[in-house]
């Protein structure tokens, strides 16, 4: 489920590549309602912006998944917009204003200027029209990583599992171990039919991963 679904029985999903770092910034929507979430705007606001409009959408909250500029960067210019409220962990919050990070990648500082008006945590619920997003916590690749699950339909992994891979550890921050139970007991416990939508790469599903990820299948 790549580019975009307009299924009517279905929920929207854009996925924007955008930046230098190939982020993946996702639109995620209800059909009926077309409320929707801005999940990790990371560069390239015009683009984001633009596919909003093309799908005729109306966005109600912007998700962090987690603090790496990679996926806020685009945060401030897509808010000028859409100022809707702003959701990260409480963990990944430092990010947005940290210089140190501003001067090793040559980002301007700050790099996100809005502070967040909601601090996420295991449990929080979301409602999007129809839909609904839950947080579990997995952090790993940075302290406060997350995951969003709309179910019957699909996870938003962030930088924590990828197709056939995971987040890195070795940034500030990063733990492998962490991050290795936060795959295998968090997202590897969720229905195996839901599709997952990565931070980077193409999307997958959780039966693939167990199956199939290099990193962290599952013990037969």
């Amino acid at each position: 489920m790549s580019g975009t679904s307009t299924n009517q029985e279905q929920p929207i999903v854009a996925c924007i590549t955008v930046g230098m770092l190939e982020e993946n910034c996702y639109l995620y929507a209800c059909p009926q309602t077309r409320e929707a979430v801005i999940i990790d705007p990371g560069d390239e606001a015009p683009r984001i912006l633009e596919a909003i409009k093309e799908l005729q959408i109306v966005p109600k909250y912007i998700i962090n998944t987690h603090g790496h500029f990679d996926h806020t960067g685009a945060i401030d210019e897509v808010s000028a917009v859409y100022p809707v409220p702003l959701a990260i962990h409480p963990a990944d919050v430092y990010m947005y204003t940290d210089e140190q990070i501003s001067k090793r990648y040559n980002l301007k500082h700050p790099l996100v200027e809005r502070e967040p008006d909601i601090l996420l945590k295991e449990g929080d619920r979301f409602t999007i029209g129809t839909l609904t997003l839950e947080v579990i916590e997995t952090p790993g690749h940075s302290r406060g990583g997350v995951c969003l699950i709309s179910q019957p339909y699909c996870v938003f992994s962030g930088d924590t599992l990828f197709y056939r891979g995971i987040g890195r550890t070795d940034l500030e921050g990063g733990d492998y171990e962490q991050l290795i139970q936060s795959i295998r007991n968090k997202l590897y416990t969720l229905t195996e039919d839901l599709f997952v939508f990565p931070g980077h790469g193409e999307p997958s599903t959780i039966e693939e991963e167990k199956h199939e990820n290099p990193f962290v299948a599952i013990e037969e």
